[in-house]
């Protein structure tokens, strides 16, 4: 495993690390999650990233992980980074949601419960809360590393404009922003206009998600869509002229000696910007097929090239 280092921080998350956002719920086999969560520590993932609403139901998630964490993990906690996040719709009524200070502390204390562990390495707001005076989310956060629940915090899919006031408050504040995760892969740039570059010239560390566009930059599509399902998937943007584009990419990525998903996550590590990758799986191979990517991080300026032109007719 490659270990980077996140921002101008003294912490270190490894290139690869654990979403726990799907498969890790009530209606998956509990020994199943076990095994892809053990497997992976065993690679050397040591971070596993969730939140609060993770899972079904909501919460579902970080009560798996912490039935492992306190089992067959309870003496590797501090080889183990977690992360949890706030943001979206957890609870019924007012205060289920969101960033205020009310909704952002409570959850952390029932996450806390969830997971079975005194502190968290990293807490995250989930998503901006145009209602609510940036000052108090940010606040919450500093709250939370004061009062020693968590050691960092960090923002999620916050654009350009509310990351740079969301970065200056914590600065005042004293508890700096340590991270920023938003989504990020060959079809989805977003980041590309200004966020990528602010983050990292401003020493914060950057971990994407989504890397593989829902299992669109993977193998499972590429003989076609299946027709009882084309509708559900053209709802998150899986349709068949992007998975033409996908079958155009898999042929470079096996010149690569690479799966398609393999080159998917190398590609989202090629310029040493992002410090690591949440990957999802619901199958042990899934993890060792996402670790192989570190084999080849590196891409020719004829393959970027290519993999340009390939996405933008």
């Amino acid at each position: 495993m490659v270990y980077n280092r996140v921002g101008n921080s003294g912490l270190k998350l490894p290139a690869i690390s654990a979403g726990l956002w799907q498969h890790f719920g009530d209606t998956d086999a509990f020994a199943k999650c076990k095994d892809i969560i053990c497997k992976a520590f065993d690679l050397g993932i040591t971070h596993f990233d969730l939140a609060n609403n993770y899972g079904t139901p909501a919460g579902s998630s970080e009560e798996i992980f912490g039935r492992v964490l306190n089992n067959e993990l309870k003496n590797y906690r501090d080889e183990i980074i977690i992360t949890t996040k706030a943001g979206y719709d957890m609870w019924p009524g007012p205060y289920g949601e969101w960033g205020s200070k009310k909704y952002m502390v409570a959850s952390m204390d029932q996450s806390l419960k969830r997971l079975g562990v005194d502190y968290i390495d990293v807490f995250y707001s989930h998503r901006f809360d145009p209602e609510t005076p940036l000052e108090e989310t940010m606040g919450a956060l500093d709250l939370m590393v004061r009062q020693g629940k968590a050691l960092y915090v960090g923002i999620s899919n916050y654009d350009l404009e509310n990351t740079k006031k969301a970065v200056g408050i914590l600065k005042d504040l004293g508890t700096p922003c340590l991270i920023h995760q938003p989504s990020y892969s060959m079809f989805n740039r977003w980041i590309e206009d200004g966020l990528k570059d602010f983050i990292n010239d401003s020493g914060i560390g950057l971990i994407t998600f989504q890397p593989m566009q829902r299992g669109l930059i993977t193998n499972a599509f590429l003989d076609g869509i299946p027709t009882e399902r084309a509708e559900s998937l053209a709802e998150i943007g899986i349709t068949e002229p992007r998975v033409a584009k996908a079958r155009k990419l898999n042929e470079i990525a096996i010149k690569r000696g690479q799966s398609l998903a393999q080159m998917a996550v190398a590609w989202v590590l090629r310029d040493n910007k992002v410090a690591s990758v949440l990957v999802g799986a619901d199958k042990i191979e899934h993890i060792e097929d996402n670790v192989k990517a570190l084999e080849n991080t590196n891409f020719t300026e004829e393959e970027l090239m290519t993999i340009d032109t390939i996405l933008v007719n």
